[in-house]
């Protein structure tokens, strides 16, 4: 079986801090999060995820000039940023973008769907 990264992507610090949601949104999001993720293991797609702490909780490590660098805060400078994740296991993309859609509507937005490199035989 391949393995996909589904990744959730948010616009806004207020959207993943919840500030932008109604009332109870965010706690049914995140029933809808467990239960996925539950289908997900007792389907045996479910290899692992989880959710990410903020973009500005990030630290940037690079080499520049045979030197390593580390910068505070994200490596793309915008607004919009992966919230979390899974990686799962699926026969084919169609069955990887059936999942893709469950979380979709889990997380109440956008998730991306992408193959994982295979390992050369």
């Amino acid at each position: 079986m391949k393995q996909y990264l589904l990744s959730v992507h948010h616009d806004s610090v207020a959207d993943y801090n919840g500030e932008n949601l109604a009332p109870g949104q965010l706690e049914t999001m995140i029933e809808q999060v467990g239960a996925l993720n539950t289908a997900l293991m007792e389907s045996g797609a479910w290899v692992f995820g989880g959710g990410l702490t903020a973009p500005d909780t990030a630290t940037t490590v690079r080499e520049a000039g045979g030197e390593i660098v580390m910068t505070d805060g994200p490596y793309a400078e915008t607004k919009e940023f992966i919230g979390g994740f899974w990686i799962i296991q699926a026969e084919d993309l169609d069955a990887a973008l059936d999942w893709a859609k469950q979380a979709t509507i889990a997380c109440q937005g956008p998730v991306e769907v992408r193959p994982l490199q295979e390992e050369p035989s």
